[in-house]
C-alpha cells in the first residue's frame, strides 16, 4: 500500500492509510465440536461455522471476535502453546465474573485445572487467562497494567520479602501456582529463621492460598496452623488477614470443598 498526502500524486493508488484497523486473531482448532461447545457454553455467539471443505469457526463476545482454523498436524493442546490472544479492557474483574458465572451455569463448577479452564483473579490483579480445549490462551489484560513488571523480584527487596515478590509474578503473571508454591516454600526454609515475623506470616498466608489453589486442603490447614503461632502487631495482622481473605475468596470461587478440579 502506498501512503499519499490528501492532494495525491499522479500515478499513485487512490486513498490513504488511516488508523481505523480491526484485527481478529485466527487460532488453531484441534476439535471443532469441543471448541463450539466450550465457547457456546460461555455465551459466545457463533458468527460463522464451517467444517467442510475446510474448518473455519468465528465467535463474537462482548466487543471482540475470535476466529479458528484447522490446527497443524501433531499439535498437542496439553502443551498449552497452541496460540494466544490479548483482550485489552478497562477493568478485568467484570469479565472474570461473567465468564465464571457462565461456566458455573454450563458445567456446574469452575473449571480451574486442566483444559479448558479459567485462571483465578485476585483482587487488584491486572489480568487473567481463559484456556480453551485446543490449548489457546485468551488473556484479559487491564489497559493501565504496568508496561514493565519486575519479573524475578524487586531489586529494592531482600531475603524472604524479595522471594514473595517473585511468588507474586509466578502467581499473577505466569499463572503457575505450582512454581509459586515451590518458590515460597523454598524461600521460607532458606530465609524464614532470620526474616521479620510479618514476612514469615505473609509467607505462611501465601502458602495457605496457594495450597487451596492446588487443591491441597490438608497442606492449607498445616500452613494456617503455623501462621497461628506467629506473634504480630495489629497492623501486621491486618496485612496478613488480607492475604487469608484471598484464600477464603478462592475457596468460595472453587466451591465449598475448596479444591480445584484435578487433571
Amino acid at each position: 500500500m502506498v501512503v499519499r498526502d490528501p492532494v495525491g500524486t499522479p500515478g499513485e493508488p487512490e486513498g490513504r492509510m488511516r488508523p481505523d484497523e480491526t484485527t481478529v486473531p485466527v487460532l488453531p482448532c484441534v476439535s471443532a465440536e469441543e471448541t463450539l461447545a466450550f465457547y457456546r457454553a460461555l455465551g459466545f455467539e457463533v458468527t460463522y461455522e464451517q467444517t467442510r471443505p475446510y474448518l473455519y469457526l468465528a465467535f463474537r463476545w462482548s466487543g471482540f471476535d475470535l476466529h479458528f482454523g484447522r490446527a497443524p498436524e501433531g499439535l498437542d493442546p496439553a502443551l498449552e502453546t497452541s496460540g494466544g490472544c490479548l483482550v485489552m479492557v478497562d477493568e478485568v474483574a467484570p469479565y472474570h465474573a461473567e465468564l465464571t458465572r457462565a461456566m458455573r451455569a454450563a458445567y456446574g463448577k469452575v473449571l480451574a485445572r486442566g483444559l479448558p479452564r479459567i485462571t483465578r483473579h485476585r483482587p487488584g490483579a491486572s489480568r487473567f487467562t481463559l484456556m480453551d480445549p485446543s490449548g489457546n490462551s485468551v488473556i484479559f489484560i487491564r489497559r493501565d497494567e504496568p508496561a514493565e513488571p519486575e519479573y524475578g523480584g524487586s531489586a529494592s527487596l531482600e531475603g524472604l520479602a524479595r522471594a514473595l515478590d517473585q511468588v507474586r509474578i509466578f502467581r499473577e503473571f505466569k499463572n503457575d501456582d505450582e512454581a509459586a508454591y515451590r518458590r515460597a516454600n523454598s524461600a521460607l526454609r532458606r530465609h524464614g529463621d532470620g526474616a521479620p515475623a510479618a514476612d514469615r506470616a505473609l509467607a505462611y498466608a501465601t502458602l495457605v492460598e496457594l495450597s487451596v489453589a492446588l487443591g491441597d486442603g490438608a497442606k492449607a490447614q498445616e500452613w494456617q496452623a503455623m501462621l497461628a503461632g506467629v506473634e504480630l502487631t495489629d497492623e501486621e495482622r491486618e496485612r496478613v488477614g488480607a492475604e487469608l481473605a484471598n484464600a477464603e475468596a478462592l475457596r468460595a470461587w472453587l466451591g465449598e470443598d475448596g479444591g480445584a478440579d484435578r487433571v
